[in-house]
């Protein structure tokens, strides 16, 4: 896929890292359609080259409507009014179903940085002190990843990118970025959601990892 303009879907666009999907992608010159479940509430998204909309990233017609025409999907949606790992692999369920439908042959998807690797074999969540609440959340990410392994057919190239374990908005950006394949990066272990951002679209213009776990940090 080239860095001519593209036509991008992203769920969950309402979000912080969504948002900031958005933005990059709009401002390199991509259409970008942005789905939310409630538009009223995010008015403010629509642009000239960003079409604001509704839908639902579990439903697989939904998926498989909204993104015919599209060259590619980012999957930025979280919810956390019921279990982490119903949402996460019912999102991609719906998206490997409905993406194939449609014809889209690249995802990206978001994971969380405790379900790397600190060391061969160990991740960490699996650390005994590890909060069972946070485990349960990490397990949903566990579990999508799983399930895009085993379910995704080689049209789907699909990557989960990883931000690490601080992810916050008063993050410095910096323009760049590190990444890492399953494995925690060395270092300060945040970043900003521009730089995040950045990351994601770099990985849509011009796809150099598929099928894995993309630890990105600054």
């Amino acid at each position: 896929m080239s860095n001519d303009m593209n036509d991008i879907i992203i769920f969950g666009a309402g979000g912080r890292v969504g948002r900031a999907a958005v933005a990059e992608a709009a401002a390199r010159g991509h259409r970008v359609t942005a789905v939310v479940r409630d538009p009223a509430a995010h008015l403010d998204l629509a642009g000239v080259s960003v079409t604001l909309i509704q839908g639902d990233v579990t439903d697989a017609a939904s998926v498989a409507a909204l993104a015919a025409g599209h060259t590619a999907a980012l999957n930025a949606s979280a919810r956390m009014d019921i279990p982490s790992e119903e949402h996460f692999t019912a999102a991609a369920k719906a998206l490997v179903a409905g993406l194939s439908e449609a014809g889209v042959r690249r995802l990206l998807t978001l994971g969380i940085a405790t379900t790397l690797e600190s060391e061969p074999g160990v991740r960490l969540m699996d650390a005994p002190e590890f909060p069972a609440a946070w485990r349960a959340f990490a397990q949903g990410h566990v579990a999508e990843f799983e399930l895009l392994t085993a379910e995704a057919g080689p049209e789907l190239d699909w990557l989960m990118v990883v931000p690490p374990l601080d992810l916050a908005p008063e993050a410095k950006v910096t323009g760049g970025y590190r990444t890492a394949v399953g494995t925690v990066i060395d270092g300060p272990g945040r970043i900003a959601h521009a730089d995040l951002a950045r990351a994601l679209l770099d990985e849509i213009e011009h796809p150099r990892h598929s099928r894995v776990q993309l630890a990105v940090s600054v």
